[in-house]
């Protein structure tokens, strides 16, 4: 990692054992749960929470325990809870089918209406949700939008290969490993230059895409940081060492 952006970048411990540093000039705080907070702008951003993944499974006869999505908005709970948030971004993905909406149990739907309360709530289109989001506005909550321009940051579900500055994704859902003393872990990630920001999956039945494939690793001129996921902290790893 060169000096310049090692300076853009400069992690340090936040307080809730994230890491805050700078997305095109914006702070951020990158946050143990996989969401980025602005605190500046008083907004929470989650991408791919992929909620109801695990009736999808269970209606093509692979079962699967169905609570993903209690789990899910109890985590967006607590982040909400910690941070009282104004404005609440979900970057898409945020349902994992077309009728993920209408296998949603009531108290569910109730719970995300509470979530939205009194704070812009704002649906971000991901490839997953735009029919979920189309055919369900009159049962959710908040707004929906294709993308969104939030301080130095755009906001866009799936990253462009000439992105916009300060461009914020998600949609790759990735994850790094790294090993130490004999022994290996893989954790979901953030990925970010200074210049752009990819997000982890917020969602509890989501997977991960190595950050070293090209899928990933190719959205960079240089090499990123890798920001994974601790129990109560946020570990940055360089990306030459990751395994």
């Amino acid at each position: 990692m060169n000096d310049a952006l090692r300076e853009t970048l400069s992690p340090y411990r936040h307080p809730c054992g994230g890491l805050k540093l700078t997305v095109n000039g914006e702070a951020c705080v990158l946050r143990c749960s996989g969401s980025l907070w602005l605190p500046g702008r008083q907004a929470l951003i989650a991408s791919d929470l992929h909620l109801e993944k695990g009736s999808a499974f269970a209606a093509r006869g692979q079962m699967l325990p169905p609570y993903d999505s209690p789990a899910t908005l109890a985590k967006l709970e607590a982040e909400i809870d910690a941070l009282d948030p104004r404005t609440v971004v979900l970057l898409g993905d945020s349902f994992h089918d077309s009728k993920a909406v209408s296998r949603m149990e009531g108290a569910q739907l109730a719970r995300l209406e509470r979530l939205a309360s009194g704070r812009d709530w704002v649906w971000l289109e991901g490839n997953h949700d735009l029919d979920a989001l189309a055919g369900a506005l009159d049962q959710l909550p908040g707004r929906v939008v294709e993308t969104m321009a939030l301080g130095g940051l755009y906001l866009i579900h799936e990253p462009q290969i000439e992105p916009a500055p300060g461009e914020v994704a998600g949609h790759l859902h990735p994850a790094a490993r790294v090993a130490a003393y004999g022994r290996g872990v893989r954790r979901p990630c953030f990925v970010t230059d200074g210049r752009r920001l990819i997000m982890p999956a917020f969602g509890a039945f989501t997977g991960g895409l190595d950050v070293r494939d090209a899928a990933v690793a190719s959205l960079f001129a240089t090499a990123p940081l890798a920001a994974l996921l601790g129990r109560d902290k946020v570990h940055a790893v360089a990306f030459d060492r990751l395994s």
